[in-house]
């Protein structure tokens, strides 16, 4: 399993909107047979700062799979008008 890390930055005062938002989005992921699993972690440190931590079976899985898919334009219809810069994203997997 990789997991997908999405920083996401939006402006504070629509945490809760935002938040409500990723909820809605939740099963799009949760309908790939790839995704393993889906958390939104709240920064504590940072207001309006955000981690999308993602399970996935591959980087593929997530990179091709599905973000070439309606499901990726449907998170981004419900997610992307929040965003207040890029998400930026990188791929881990555990070693120990």
């Amino acid at each position: 399993m990789i997991r997908e890390i999405a920083t996401l930055t939006i402006d504070p005062a629509k945490a809760a909107r935002f938040e409500a938002a990723v909820a809605e989005a939740r099963p799009l992921f949760e309908a790939s047979p790839d995704c393993l699993s889906f958390a939104l972690e709240r920064v504590i440190e940072t207001s309006g700062s955000y981690r999308l931590v993602v399970g996935w079976t591959s980087a593929t899985a997530h990179m091709e799979d599905f973000r070439e898919s309606q499901s990726f334009q449907s998170w981004r219809s419900l997610a992307g008008p929040f965003f207040t810069a890029p998400p930026a994203v990188v791929h881990t997997e555990q070693v120990i």
